[in-house]
């Protein structure tokens, strides 16, 4: 985690949660970035956290906890809105991409296992350069695909506009011809009524609960570094990093099975001329998924942040529509939020009370969020909004999470603390 030391030095604090000022101003803070993120799919830990622990003064391993929940509540109001509305600009389905959350979502746990034991390596200076390095360099792509999806909009607003002018105008605003007005100019590009959906994939959920509770089952069996698990197993033994390697072949198998019962990822986006120059011509490659979710599993594990924030940027690149992004990140968001959830409260967590509090906030948030972003969809015919969203919680990210890891490498600087590379153990 980023600031990991962090908590070491907030010896001033209680261990009682103190329903202080600056908890209730850290609450309001969260509330705004959670409507923000939740336009985006991404879970918004990048921003809980340094809220948490810069305004609320929570200690790093609290902040951290009150996090996986409120990530959570967010992602839940974000696949309860998702599952209830379809698109007509996909042909009537759901945004929900349940076919790359199938390949993702074995790489991206996989991919977290591995970043945490990376995290736990690399000096807290590298983390803060490599994190500074890389949100800086998504948050410039995501932005400029913003600006590219803007264009387009932009484009198909002028040729509706010109296409109204054509058909003629009568003189109280209306279209002689076809009588929809500025309607059509409001809802070029995607327009949500919930009036034609599409069959629920009751079997591809199976699935991913199936893969969900077989790498939680191992977490529960495994424990952590400190022995806190439901088994009496030496922490870092043999058996621990058995354990902990038997995840490699279990991603892989999921992986193989699923690539292995159909012979075509069927998509329900077209790819967008311009943004992946290997996804032209329809010839996608399977694996770019779960390729992109070890990598953003990886670095959400050696940042201490969601993948959402990370796998988000990078299905925008290779083509994938601004909408479906955001539903698809949201619901893979869900998985690997609540089992960090469950492992806290499983693990002996405090203050279970105030941490769902702050979820119950979160998800009244994201669902304000959702509602005000797809009226502006709706009216304007904007759906690059939710490219901007996911930059701006990218950027906001970017300066709290840097400077919070600044902070503590200046700290451990003057105190002289180790500040190379350490065993994982």
């Amino acid at each position: 985690m980023l600031g990991q030391r962090r908590s070491q030095r907030l010896q001033y604090q209680e261990t009682a949660l103190k329903p202080a000022a600056p908890v209730l101003l850290a609450g309001l803070f969260c509330f705004i970035a959670a409507s923000i993120s939740s336009a985006g799919g991404v879970g918004g830990g990048g921003l809980f956290i340094p809220m948490l622990t810069i305004v609320g003064g929570l200690d790093l391993k609290t902040a951290s906890s009150f996090s996986a929940f409120m990530v959570t509540g967010g992602s839940v109001a974000n696949v309860i809105y998702n599952l209830c509305t379809t698109s007509e600009k996909f042909g009537g389905k759901c945004l929900i991409d349940y076919d790359i959350a199938l390949l993702s979502e074995p790489s991206m746990l996989l991919g977290v296992s591995i970043g945490v034991i990376c995290n736990l390596v690399f000096p807290e200076w590298l983390i803060t350069i490599l994190f500074a390095i890389l949100l800086a360099l998504s948050t410039f792509k995501t932005l400029r695909n913003g600006i590219f999806y803007w264009k387009i909009e932009s484009e198909t607003v002028r040729r509706s506009a010109n296409a109204e002018l054509e058909d003629g105008v009568s003189g109280d605003g209306t279209c002689g011809e076809t009588g929809e007005g500025i309607k059509s100019l409001k809802e070029p590009l995607c327009r949500m009524e919930g009036s034609e959906k599409s069959r629920f994939p009751w079997m591809k959920l199976g699935v991913l609960l199936m893969i969900w509770f077989s790498f939680f089952l191992l977490y529960l069996l495994r424990g952590n570094r400190y022995g806190q698990g439901i088994t009496r197993m030496k922490p870092c033994g043999w058996a621990y990093w058995v354990l902990s390697l038997f995840q490699i072949p279990l991603a892989i198998a999921f992986t193989a099975c699923i690539l292995h019962g159909r012979k075509r990822l069927p998509f329900q986006v077209p790819v967008q001329q311009g943004i992946g120059d290997f996804a032209q011509n329809g010839s996608f490659k399977e694996l770019i998924f779960p390729l992109m979710a070890l990598l953003a599993g990886i670095l959400g594990g050696i940042f201490g942040i969601g993948g959402g924030m990370l796998i988000s940027p990078l299905l925008l690149q290779v083509g994938i529509a601004p909408e479906v992004t955001a539903a698809t990140c949201s619901f893979m968001v869900l998985f690997s939020s609540t089992m960090s959830a469950f492992q806290y409260l499983l693990l002996g967590m405090e203050h279970t009370g105030t941490a769902l509090i702050f979820s119950i906030i979160c998800f009244i948030a994201s669902l304000l969020g959702l509602l005000i972003v797809q009226k502006v969809i709706q009216e304007f015919g904007r759906a690059s909004v939710i490219v901007f969203s996911v930059g701006i919680v990218m950027g906001l990210s970017t300066v709290l999470m840097t400077s919070f890891g600044a902070l503590d490498v200046w700290d451990d600087y003057i105190s002289g603390k180790y500040m190379g590379f350490k065993p994982p153990c």
